[in-house]
């Protein structure tokens, strides 16, 4: 059974254990951190965890239809994306369901799932970045043809991401302008861009509608004694779960702070697994996510086409970024913002979007060994034959 599943799955083997690991580790922490929730919503833990149960399944599901799907074929699916991600996201900001002066979610009809669009609009930006850096590899330093298009797609998303989810939006443009590095776009316009997201950036802060938000977050963060307490409670009750943890925490489902922590199954997942599994949990999750950025290193160095290499960068890139983001804050390296970690926080499209991510790297990876193979394979039909035109010893 499991050989003929091994038969199956292609591409690096590593990332495959980590997604194993990663989805384990996440139905722990979940059904651990519900507990409290369920007791308000009159509901049992176990309701929240076969939900979460499903979506890793379907994450799963999703990860290997990716993974066999030739990579590029994706080169095609960005244009429609970014056709779909820009109005939905314009849609999200005007009609889309609004917690805390953010309209970051959408509802699906008949399902009624709640659909956060920034998950997707990740996955265009960065899809489409790869391939037009490919495309236009030819004529990189054209700025009419070349680099507006670049800019003007940055500029739109980041601006469209960042009225409701600044953090996110911060992450991409920093995603964005590794891919330009990549891409060997020129100093000069890598500059030009980055001068357009700090305008961006700055008018988002001064202007936009969570604007008071900000400023009390960032308040918090650099003057925890003078903030107000509410501000500064998410905070304040990460730092003891992990502080109480110690070294080798109280263990699993032992956790006291979930009774404290607002969103220890999402935004805080990280102080709670700190919690029950001490430091030793917390750096063998941080090693974990080092492991598959350097395995995607290799996938990047190992591909023969650019937009194989740029699309395993980008999300590479964008996952690890994320996933330490999340860790930062839990520890209080950040102020307080409402990214996941991924593939272990509680979560329907980030599970979602990130399983597809995890796949398109997998794709990648699946095309290098088959590619690998075929030389092989190549080089020994070539010896065979070079060895049967050798005339025999008498």
């Amino acid at each position: 059974m499991i050989n003929r599943i091994l038969s199956k799955t292609k591409g690096d083997r590593w990332i495959w254990l980590i997604v194993i690991l990663l989805s384990v580790w996440s139905l722990l922490a979940v059904y651990s951190s519900t507990g409290t929730i369920a007791y308000k919503n009159d509901k049992s833990a176990e309701q929240y965890l076969i939900k979460h149960l499903v979506m890793i399944i379907g994450g799963l599901a999703l990860m290997y239809f990716s993974h066999k799907l030739d990579y590029r074929y994706y080169a095609g699916i960005s244009k429609v994306l970014m056709i779909v991600t820009i109005p939905l996201l314009l849609y999200t900001l005007i009609f889309g369901n609004t917690v805390n002066d953010a309209s970051r979610w959408v509802t699906i009809p008949v399902i009624n799932q709640t659909f956060q669009t920034s998950d997707l609009a990740k996955l265009a930006l960065i899809t489409f970045l790869a391939r037009t850096l490919t495309k236009k590899q030819e004529r990189i330093k054209d700025v009419k043809k070349s680099f507006l298009p670049i800019m003007g797609s940055v500029s739109l998303v980041f601006i469209l991401i960042a009225l409701a989810n600044l953090s996110t939006a911060l992450m991409l443009f920093g995603v964005s302008i590794l891919l330009l590095i990549i891409g060997r776009i020129s100093i000069k316009q890598i500059l030009t861009v980055c001068l357009a997201g700090a305008i961006l950036l700055t008018g988002v802060i001064l202007l936009g509608p969570r604007r008071k938000t900000y400023a009390s977050r960032i308040e918090a963060y650099m003057h925890p004694e003078k903030a107000d307490p509410d501000k500064s409670f998410q905070a304040n009750q990460a730092k003891i779960a992990i502080a109480t943890g110690g070294i080798f925490g109280k263990g699993p489902g032992n956790s006291t702070q979930r009774n404290f922590l607002p969103h220890p199954y999402s935004d805080f997942v990280y102080a709670l697994i700190v919690e029950e599994y001490g430091l030793i949990g917390g750096i063998a999750l941080a090693l974990i996510y080092l492991v598959f950025l350097y395995r995607c290193i290799l996938i990047v160095t190992a591909s023969p086409k650019a937009f194989g290499a740029l699309l395993a960068a980008g999300l590479s890139f964008s996952l690890t970024i994320q996933a330490f983001a999340n860790m930062a804050v839990a520890v209080g390296l950040g102020p307080v913002t409402g990214v996941p970690l991924p593939l272990v926080s509680m979560g329907g499209t980030s599970i979602l979007f990130t399983s597809v991510a995890f796949g398109i790297i997998l794709s990648v990876s699946r095309d290098i060994e088959e590619k690998k193979k075929e030389k092989e394979s190549g080089n020994i039909k070539e010896k065979k034959i070079i060895i049967g035109e050798l005339p025999a010893v008498a």
